[in-house]
């Protein structure tokens, strides 16, 4: 169930009510692809950062460890001890992303694991199917993500062979979640809104999409190379034309300011990997811009990351300690790089719902965004 508490011109604030908890949005997704954080964060150390949800794919944990061992485990709540929602990505992405050779039907894909190079098929029906062995709180539907630079026809022929595919994953999760040994019988299908850079595509996807009545819509294919102008303004077409009753999640996006530009444009969800992966390289966020931990001016430097942050590796540890911990190649510095990074995402999200309560988001945005420009330290060393 999906509630709206308050909004502020297209900004929204809601609960997103689930089997296995209740979500505040707007919320970022801390990406947990296989099963786990990159960087050694325990599912102990989410809930200490403030995570209330985590993104898993489909596709890599069907190639490994396979889903059919998750399953006999009881579910990838149990398997990776997580007892707050979960959202599994269809593998769509990874499928035209990862795989080298690969052949597309109205069935599905045929592709070779990027893992062991074995032959795998998969299409609406299959990744449903992995999807309910997992037994994640939200399924994401099959998709084709096209270039966004695609020809006009190939991009309308992949979106309307992408709503087929939604139907299928529609029936397919009904079915499954009406069986006696499904693990989540309460499992929910999200839609995805497709169309690369054509508003006119997009949009008349998103009607045909809505039409279905779905818990909740997504839109992919963005922030994929385009520029970001170019992005919002994609939003501001297509979001409008999604239902406004259920929640917006706009897949793969993205950095502080792509997350508060999409909140002002009616966006609940967001999911990104750039926190930890940006982290393990030593790039760090703070509210005034970004801190490049591993230039030479951080090697004596007693203070913390950010003055003031609650995260546990600015409570008790230096920029210097942290540098050298990179330099090192030593685990613990990427894991306190990563639980910082989450913990700015997870705070920024809570302060971005507090301003939404309090009637003061645009005011809250432009202090935010003025804060990022003052810094930015440059080129490592």
């Amino acid at each position: 169930m999906y509630r709206i508490l308050t909004t502020e011109g297209r900004a929204k604030r809601a609960e997103f009510t689930t089997v296995h908890g209740t979500v505040q949005t707007p919320v970022f997704m801390n990406v947990g692809t296989a099963a786990a954080i990159k960087g050694a964060v325990s599912t102990e150390d989410l809930k200490e950062l403030g995570c209330q949800i985590q993104l898993s794919n489909t596709y890599h944990l069907h190639v490994r460890p396979g889903d059919a061992i998750i399953r006999n485990l009881g579910g990838l709540h149990r398997f990776m001890v997580w007892d707050r929602p979960i959202l599994t990505d269809s593998g769509g992405f990874q499928v035209f992303s990862l795989a080298k050779l690969r052949s597309i039907s109205e069935e599905g894909v045929h592709f070779n694991s990027h893992i062991d190079g074995r032959r795998i098929f998969m299409g609406p029906e299959q990744s449903i199917q992995i999807q309910s062995n997992l037994a994640s709180t939200v399924a994401m539907a099959f998709d084709e993500c096209p270039p966004s630079l695609a020809e006009r026809s190939y991009v309308q022929a992949s979106v309307d062979r992408t709503t087929r595919w939604l139907i299928r994953c529609r029936d397919e999760i009904e079915r499954l979640n009406s069986l006696p040994d499904t693990i989540n019988k309460d499992q929910m299908l999200f839609g995805i809104n497709q169309g690369a850079v054509y508003p006119d595509i997009r949009i008349d996807n998103a009607r045909r999409i809505s039409e279905l009545d779905l818990p909740g819509y997504s839109i992919g294919g963005l922030a994929v190379g385009e520029p970001n102008e170019v992005m919002y303004d994609i939003l501001d077409q297509v979001v409008p034309y999604l239902p406004q009753d259920k929640p917006t999640y706009l897949m793969g996006v993205g950095t502080p300011v792509d997350i508060l530009e999409g909140v002002k444009r009616g966006v609940d969800f967001f999911d990104c990997v750039y926190p930890s992966r940006n982290a393990r390289h030593g790039h760090l966020y703070t509210n005034k811009g970004t801190v490049r931990i591993l230039n030479a001016r951080y090697e004596q430097d007693p203070g913390p990351i950010e003055e003031g942050c609650g995260c546990p590796a600015c409570r008790h540890y230096s920029r210097a300690y942290i540098r050298h911990l990179l330099k090192a190649k030593e685990m613990l510095g990427m894991r306190l790089c990563v639980m910082h990074n989450l913990y700015f995402y997870n705070k920024m999200m809570e302060e971005i719902r507090d301003a939404l309560d309090n009637g003061c988001y645009e005011k809250y945005m432009k202090s935010k965004l003025e804060g990022f420009r003052e810094s930015d330290d440059g080129a490592e060393k």
